[in-house]
Order: C-alpha cells, then structure tokens, then sequence
C-alpha cells in the first residue's frame, strides 16, 4: 500500500464526517450523476426530431459541444469554489442550475435557443461531475472508496446503455422536449435528499473567502476559445483556415493572461500547486491520454460496426456497450490490486494492458466477425477500470479536505480537454485515411450519412476499416504516452494523507 508522508499541508482531521444516514446521500449522489450521465447520450438519438422541429440542421451539432464546453470550463472553477464553501452549497446551487437549463432547453422556441440553454445546462453539468466525485472521497475511508466509485461508474454505464433507447423512446411516442422535462422528478429527488440528509461541519474561518473572479473569468474566456477552436476546426472551417488561427491564437493570448491573474490571486482558481506536486501533475498528463484514447472506441466504433461489420444501428451500439460492463467491475476490483502494489503499478498494469489491446484492433481480419471487436471491447473496459480509479483514489487521498475539489476537478478537466482534444486529432487523421483510400473525395461524416440509404460499396468499406484501425493505432500511442508519463514523472509511491484511510463519523 502506498505510504503516508510527514509535512503535508491539509491534516485529515480536516475533512468533514460522513453524515449519520450516508445511504440517503449516495443515492442523491448516484442521482446527480444520472443527470449527466444520461444527458450526455439521451440527446443523441432524438436530434432528427429535433431538427425537423425547430431547424437548423447545419449547427445541430452545438447540441453536444456547447454542453461539452460548458462542463469542461467550469469543473476548475467548481473545484476551487468547494474546496472554499463546501460541497454541499456548489452541489446544490449546480443542480438548480442543470434543472433550469432542462427546463428552458424543453421550451425552447428555435436551435439558436436550445443551444444556448444546453450551455446553461452544462455550466450546471460541471457542477455535478466535479462536486460528486468529490463527496464521494468525503463519504468514504480509503480502502471503501472503491465501492462507491464502482457505484457511480455503474451510473455511467447504464446511462449508455438506457440513454439512446429512453431518448428514442420519447421522441418517438412522446415529444423530442420530454428528454429534458425527465431530468425535472430525478433532480427533485436529489435535491430533497441533499438538502435533508447531506450536513458538513463548519468550518472556522480566519478570515473572509475571496473569490478569484477574474481567474474565473479568464479559464472562461480561455477554455471556451481553445475548445471552440478544437471543435469547430476542420468542421465548419479548415485548420489552417483564418478563423482557426485567430482562435488559437487567441486562446495562447489568453494561457498567457490566466498564468499572470492566477499568480497575482490570494486564492486562484488554479493554484500552482495542481502543477507542482508531481503526483497530481502526473495523474493530470495521465488521464488526459485517457481522454484522448477514449474517443477511438466511442466515437469511430459504431460506425466500424455498421459500415464494415454490416451491424444494425442497434447491434452496433451493442458492441460498444460492452465494455461499460466490464469497465465498473475492475474498478470495483481495483482496490484488491493497488493495495498489494500501489496505486501507480495498478494503473500502469492497466494502461499497459489497455494499449495491448488497442494495438491488436487494427490486426482484426477483414471484414471479421461482431464478437471479435466486443471482446476487444470488453478487455479494454476490464484495463481502462483497473487504470483510471486507482489514479482517482490516489490523487484524492494525497490531499487534505480543503484541497480536495480543486484536485478531483483537475484530473476530470483533463480527461475532458484529452477527449476535446481527441475527437479533433482522430477526426483528422480518419478523414485524411478516407481521402487517401477513395482519391480525395469522401468524409467520416458523409460515409456516416450514406449508411441511412444502404451498405457502402466494397472499397467504401475497406476505406472505413483502414481509417478506423489508424484511429486506434493512434489511441494505443496514446495508452502508451500515458504509461511513460506514469513510469517516469508520477512517484512510485503516491503520498497518501495520514488518517486518510480512517473514517471519521
């Protein structure tokens, strides 16, 4: 087990105790992070309603990276603001706003609007994510922390696989804005339950918080023009296109002015030592590779399965589904592994394993059969479970109660701009593969949309096969950064809080 080190910052004793009827509140926890589980893939299959309703077709896609960009933004400022007020204040105030955002996305009047009240939606979903990962290392002592954690990822994993069909369900019987009017009785529930159940200490305060607002303000303005960049590039504008510049350029602007208000602020947003403390550091770099390798499998899957395996939309979703299955089972399991060799070897076996598996992908035969690409996929939630949680617990239990938000959002900002960062690379590289194989003419998007009228012709489909296995050749490089990262700038034993393992009721 990893060791405890003498002159850590934030005492144990600091943390607040795990409230009298704990049960109540996981279960408002499981259903905070419902909300932005089943958000993130309810949507997708109601959005052919949607557009016929309202229009818009060409910027429908916001849908999902305003929301996204929303989430991404706000978890270092979530962070920051729990680690000051509590838990319990940004949990609660995150939720009202994710529900607002529901209820404004159901009345909206055109695309333009829905788009904008996804956003809302997402400055709330940012709340959710970060503050419920973080109460769930408050609740529990170090060796439990794994039992809610499989609980949470097992959220997850029923959202992906109740998400789609729920979403299709309602749009098609119902109404496309019942999508977002279902979040209303589930965060109901979750706020009585918060409001009732949930209690933390006071804290003696030596003097009045001070809010970096201006740091706030600038990852903002920041985040949202780099991710904006990364999203839209190549999409509705090409990389080295005028508007790809100014953003980037902008956005380095802006790296640089956050690093300026940052230093000068009594209590940052992002405080250096998120960056200084190599544990942290090397978890952040990690999960970023995370990220990265994750949209391989999420994004360019289903599409392998329909073009090149000849599955039905349904099937397809199946073979990806898998590996949300195996993935909150090894993090359940993860504990009885980095309890005998630590948390970095545990997450080292993982990733290793992870990148294994990822390298063989592009070895399949051709066309091949649906089980050989699920059994990929169940292995590779089996590693990625055994990589991941480990990493969380560690970086959790290395810091003090007052610093524990700001470092659980660290890592979560990560592995969302790895996966920002992701889709932007592999789209690239999937339609630069496509235009090579069918002489300049054809995109993942087109090809995607031609599946609607029928199969893809023969060398249609063996383009698709040759750009995905390159996609996911390139996520096994990216398993393999983040192993090196492990090996060479993470500590071989995590500092681990003294207390850090005690309940204190």
């Amino acid at each position: 087990m990893d060791s405890a080190t003498p002159g850590t910052r934030t005492a144990a004793a600091d943390r607040p105790p795990a409230p009298a009827r704990r049960s109540a509140v996981v279960a408002a926890l499981m259903l905070c992070m419902g909300l932005a589980a089943l958000d993130s893939t309810i949507v997708s299959t109601a959005v052919p309603q949607i557009v016929g309703d309202l229009g818009g077709f060409s910027v429908f896609s916001w849908l999902f990276s305003g929301y996204l960009l929303a989430v991404t933004v706000s978890l270092p400022v979530y962070g920051k603001l729990s680690d000051t007020f509590g838990r319990k204040p940004v949990l609660i105030a995150g939720s009202i706003l994710f529900l607002v955002g529901s209820l404004l996305c159901a009345a909206a009047w055109n695309m333009a609007a829905l788009i904008a009240f996804r956003v809302v939606q997402g400055l709330g979903g940012g709340a959710l994510q970060g503050t419920v990962q973080t109460l769930a290392a408050d609740l529990y002592p170090l060796e439990q922390r794994p039992r809610i954690q499989a609980r949470l990822s097992t959220v997850w994993a029923v959202s992906a696989v109740a998400g789609p069909a729920l979403g299709g369900v309602l749009a098609t019987y119902a109404d496309w804005r019942w999508i977002f009017l279902v979040n209303l009785p589930l965060g109901a529930v979750a706020l009585w339950l918060l409001v009732r159940h949930l209690h933390e200490p006071e804290r003696a305060r030596t003097r009045r918080p001070r809010i970096d607002w201006a740091g706030a303000l600038t990852v903002f303005a920041c985040g949202g023009v780099l991710l904006t960049a990364l999203v839209q590039g190549g999409v509705a504008w090409p990389w080295l296109s005028a508007p790809s510049l100014a953003l980037f350029g902008t956005g380095l602007a802006l790296i640089a002015v956050l690093v300026l208000v940052e230093r000068r602020a009594a209590e940052p947003v992002i405080p250096g030592w998120v960056w200084r403390r190599r544990t942290i550091a090397a978890v952040n770099l990690a999960l970023g590779a995370l990220g990265l390798l994750m949209v391989a499998p999420t994004v360019f899957l289903p599409t392998y399965a329909q073009a090149v395996l000849g599955l039905a939309p349904v099937t397809a979703g199946f073979v990806l589904s898998v590996w949300t299955l195996s993935w909150p089972v090894s993090a359940a399991l993860s504990q009885h592994v980095y309890r005998r060799i630590g948390f970095r070897n545990t997450a080292m076996l993982g990733i290793g394993a992870a990148a294994l598996i990822l390298f063989a992908f592009p070895f399949l035969p051709y066309p091949g059969e649906a089980w050989q690409p699920t059994a990929l996929m169940l292995l590779l939630g089996g590693a990625l479970g055994l990589f991941q949680l480990p990493l969380i617990i560690g970086v959790q239990s290395s810091v003090g109660w007052a610093e524990r938000g700001t470092a659980t959002a660290s890592v979560l900002f990560c592995r969302q701009t790895g996966q920002t960062i992701g889709a932007a690379l592999f789209g690239a590289v999937a339609n630069g593969v496509l235009a090579a194989r069918l002489g300049g003419a054809g995109d993942l998007d087109s090809v995607t949309g031609a599946l609607e009228s029928g199969a893809p012709a023969e060398h249609v489909r063996r383009a698709v096969a040759d750009a995905v296995h390159s996609v996911y050749f390139g996520a096994a490089c990216a398993a393999g950064l983040a192993f090196l990262v492990l090996l060479l700038l993470a500590p071989r034993r995590f500092p681990v809080l003294p207390g850090s393992g005690d309940r204190a009721d």
